[in-house]
């Protein structure tokens, strides 16, 4: 029998067998792809899938307002709350354990910048800083600052590695750009690209799609298939091999992300925490945000359509929002406990379901782009492994600070290229008038991450100082590379 036959036999048992509609359209390059692509999807799982998201899809929203608990007390701190003394030995806790090379990064970098108008991954994207610095860069440079800082505070050289978690259409370029750019002054051997998982896109009555006459069209299954990923990639074996203890994950489209934070990195070591949540403090009750809580006594985060507006109005006495710990996407993990969730917890967790315009190929074999929701994509979220464990805490971190998304074009008006550039620019006024500068209004001063992951180390560059002019202060590896530059382009 061939494989194609046997393949037939094994669609229409589970009734997906209309996909090989064309097969007979097919020449021999395409017929082995299409079928090289079949072996890859399990069509029993693919079938309870859909299945489970029917369920989700046909339930009505619950509003969980009487089951939901803040996170207690003790498993929650604040940056704002904590004295000087508190956060000097979580840094240094995190600092030990990244001299020691007991830190990874996780770096979620499957998106396409397609909302901000652009084809190419979203950590290529530029706001347009005066050092025109990409969000690679700019994450890929606060890494080997942090490097610096924990062997200026040990005396030992560690290292983090940086494991980006890419799709299928970001792969390759991330890949060639990282590349192209000698990563950014990182190890190489450092820097590990591996792809998330995909799941077969459905009709409304639980038929495969096809992208192709050849091809099942496939999406990517969520920044919560990277455990998944992290199993079958052999991720976590690799980490195991490295010694690497804990993992701080974050997405990419966080400008002001503190990569590998070394004060969130010893907070959550210091309380044995195996998960952790970064939360910043909602804007308003109506903000539409996730919130870290508990519900029925496990960790997890409600969406905001979850929650009436009664329960999201509550205060304490102190006059603070009772559900206030907005989520962020920014998480730390024990690697123990991520390779728990991979063996024992992945298939029970949640989906999020989502009725899409998805392009087709038609039972005439038109390629057909639909105008209205012609079927859905299931994805998995990074933040539904909270349930796991009771070891779990939160730290919440000023936005101004430590949070500005990129989502949307300009043209939005928010979480868009123009408010990320303002926020970092920003801050980094707020460092230089606190090590003694002076910023003249209207001005764009940028600090590298190289010269400066959190506004340390800047008062001999600052202090007294007056800037009248866009510019962006440079660390003396930098300066001396320009310089350099300007030498071989006949500049200097």
């Amino acid at each position: 029998m061939s494989s194609l036959e046997k393949m037939r036999e094994l669609l229409v048992e589970y009734q997906q067998d209309h996909i090989l509609k064309f097969v007979d359209q097919l020449d021999e390059n395409e017929r082995e792809s299409f079928l090289k692509q079949l072996k890859t999807i399990k069509f029993q799982e693919v079938n309870a899938l859909f299945r489970k998201a029917k369920e989700s899809i046909t339930e009505d929203v619950e509003k969980v307002d009487a089951r939901m608990q803040p996170v207690p007390a003790d498993q929650f701190g604040s940056e704002k709350n904590a004295d000087k003394e508190e956060l000097m030995t979580y840094r240094s806790i995190g600092l030990e354990e990244i001299s020691k090379g007991r830190v990874a990064v996780l770096l979620l970098a499957g998106g396409q910048g397609t909302r901000l108008g652009v084809n190419y991954p979203k950590g290529m994207y530029s706001v347009n800083l005066p050092s025109g610095k990409s969000l690679f860069q700019i994450q890929a440079e606060r890494i080997r600052r942090v490097i610096n800082l924990a062997k200026q505070e040990t005396g030992r050289v560690g290292s983090v590695v940086w494991y980006i978690m890419t799709s299928g259409p970001t792969n390759a370029t991330t890949k060639k750009f990282l590349e192209k750019n000698d990563y950014f002054g990182l190890n190489q051997d450092d820097v590990i690209l591996f792809q998330q998982g995909l799941l077969p896109c459905f009709d409304f009555d639980g038929k495969l799609l096809l992208d192709e006459k050849n091809a099942v069209a496939m999406a990517p299954d969520g920044n919560g298939g990277i455990y998944r990923a992290l199993s079958e990639r052999h991720i976590l074996d690799d980490m195991e091999q490295r010694g690497i203890k804990y993992v701080h994950a974050h997405s990419v489209d966080n400008i002001l992300v503190k990569v590998a934070d070394p004060v969130f990195l010893g907070y959550c070591v210091k309380k044995k925490a195996e998960c952790g949540a970064k939360v910043v403090s909602k804007n308003s009750p109506n903000e539409a945000v996730g919130v870290v809580c508990k519900v029925d006594g496990k960790y997890q985060v409600v969406e905001y359509s979850e929650i009436t507006e009664k329960t999201a109005n509550l205060t304490d006495p102190s006059g603070k929002l009772v559900f206030s710990s907005g989520n962020i996407c920014n998480h730390f993990f024990s690697t123990s406990f991520l390779q728990r969730v991979a063996k024992q917890h992945e298939s029970e967790l949640k989906l999020h379901v989502a009725k899409k315009k998805i392009p087709y190929v038609d039972r005439n074999g038109d390629h057909i782009k639909p105008s209205e929701p012609n079927g859905i994509k299931i994805e998995k979220f990074i933040f539904d492994v909270f349930q796991f464990t009771d070891k779990f805490v939160t730290w919440e971190v000023p936005r101004i600070s430590e949070f500005s998304a990129l989502k949307n074009p300009d043209s939005v008006g928010k979480d868009c290229p123009s408010t990320a550039k303002r926020d970092l620019l920003v801050l980094h006024k707020s460092y230089i008038e606190e090590a003694g500068g002076i910023v003249t209004e209207g001005v764009d001063v940028e600090i590298s991450p190289l010269l400066s992951y959190a506004g340390e180390h800047i008062e001999q560059r600052v202090k007294g100082k007056r800037f009248e002019g866009t510019i962006s202060l440079l660390s003396e590896e930098e300066t001396l590379n320009c310089y350099s530059n300007g030498l071989k382009n006949g500049k200097a």
